[in-house]
């Protein structure tokens, strides 16, 4: 198994880091909430506290009312010794007080009030009874709230802090039985063959990965295909090249045992021909392995068709001269398209070098360029013995090569022009010359049938 590499992480750390994050992330806010609502909880619990004690002082300070004011002793509770109260009659008299509370009113206001200074925070209430002649006044450190709350909020919280470990591995084990499926697939990648790219079972794999699975089938399907063409390419190419091969030694071996020059020179001449056959063929055999498989066109330009038919037949018109034929260009109307003009010369010179390869002695090849409906396309059109109907799928495919036809060739021009035309969504179909003499190859470019 191949080491992860310095850009890789792990989904299973990733994933325990998200979900306790998010986890620690709403723990907090709950908290956070939970803190504000407890601290308005006890601040009306509280106040209820202050009211509730407000009535029995009154009632107190009426049946002991005096001249002087009593103390209250010291209460023992630790809450308590943070709870102060008065009691003050109309002419301003302090009746009541409680242990630690000042000679002073405790505030001027009536009801709740709350002031925050050197002594502390402080929350008071402040009381008349219905006769309007005793006031009471109660006081409580803030201080008490805010650790009440304190500790219940701490109490809610630790249990929750302590239990992050044990969460973390809960959902450590949690995410490596999730993710056993992914381990599962990894061992059925991991045992396919180099040469048997069989699909990988989708069943037991999640349904959010379920489209990975099916993307990674049909790419082992191209892969396997891809393999597959080339083999039989492969199979192809040795099984062409070994008849020629054997011919060149042979002739080179006429060449060596000549009894005269004469037939030294003739068996070099055989020689000579057999190269330039075997090299035309190296070089298709070449060119169809760099268009195959599935190669996807590369950056191209605006190319004038019209143009570039009137390069090659001007590169080919020395072939024809000599053989004897005519060739001619049609190219009044200008034709452009879309694509790379290095494939679509190449293309076009197949079907030229064919047309004047089959075409006999004598015979003529008109080429035409012409552009209707915006839609541009070509013709090669040839006078020689043509391809009966039945057959011009077939000499589509590799190394086909019609008996009886001469000369010999690769039998790879016409799929070299298909692939190109292929690559160019172009259409490339052969039909019956003019009279349903010769053969007629049409290039149509954007659909055109």
């Amino acid at each position: 198994m191949t080491a992860p590499g310095p850009g890789s992480f792990s989904l299973r750390r990733r994933l325990l880091a998200l979900l306790l994050g998010s986890a620690l992330a709403v723990w907090l806010v709950v908290a956070a909430l939970s803190y504000g609502d407890s601290h308005d909880e006890v601040d009306e619990l509280f106040d209820a506290q202050l009211a509730q004690v407000a009535p029995p002082l009154l009632t107190l300070a009426a049946i002991e009312h005096g001249d002087m004011a009593a103390d209250f002793p010291a209460m023992a509770h630790k809450y308590q010794q943070k709870l102060l109260f008065q009691v003050w009659d109309r002419e301003g008299r302090l009746l009541l007080r409680s242990a630690g509370a000042p000679l002073v009113p405790l505030t001027r206001e009536a009801g709740f009030s709350e002031r925050q200074g050197p002594e502390g925070h402080w929350r008071y209430f402040s009381q008349w009874d219905a006769g309007q002649a005793l006031q009471v006044q109660v006081a409580e450190d803030h201080a008490i709230r805010d650790e009440l709350v304190g500790n219940i909020s701490k109490r809610l919280m630790l249990p929750m802090f302590a239990g992050l470990p044990l969460l973390a591995v809960a959902v450590w084990f949690a995410i490596g039985r999730g993710l056993r499926p992914l381990r599962g697939l990894a061992r059925q990648i991991a045992s396919r063959q180099p040469n048997r790219l069989t699909p990988v079972a989708p069943g037991a794999a999640p349904s959010e990965i379920a489209p990975m699975v099916e993307e990674l089938n049909q790419l082992m399907g191209r892969i396997n295909q891809a393999i597959e063409q080339e083999r039989r390419f492969t199979a192809d190419a040795a099984h062409e090249l070994r008849t020629p091969l054997a011919v060149l030694k042979a002739q080179l071996h006429l060449a060596e045992t000549a009894a005269t020059p004469a037939e030294a020179r003739q068996a070099l001449a055989r020689l000579r021909t057999g190269v330039d056959r075997m090299t035309r063929s190296i070089e298709q055999l070449l060119t169809l392995a760099r268009l195959d498989p599935d190669q996807t066109l590369p950056p191209g330009s605006t190319v004038r068709l019209d143009d570039l038919a009137q390069e090659v037949c001007a590169d080919l018109a020395p072939l024809a001269i000599a053989r004897g034929q005519s060739l001619e260009l049609e190219a009044e109307t200008p034709a452009s398209t879309q694509g790379s003009p290095d494939l679509l010369r190449l293309l076009l010179r197949n079907l030229v070098d064919n047309a004047i390869r089959y075409t006999p002695s004598g015979g003529s090849i008109q080429v035409a360029v012409n552009c209707t409906d915006d839609q541009p396309w070509l013709t090669v059109t040839d006078s020689g013995p043509g391809i009966p109907p039945a057959e011009r799928k077939r000499v589509f495919d590799r190394f086909v090569r019609l008996a009886g036809q001469e000369p010999a060739g690769s039998g790879l021009g016409l799929s070299i022009a298909r692939r190109i035309a292929d690559l160019h969504g172009a259409t490339l179909l052969l039909e019956d010359g003019p009279g349903g003499r010769g053969l007629k190859a049409r290039l149509c470019f954007g659909g055109r049938h």
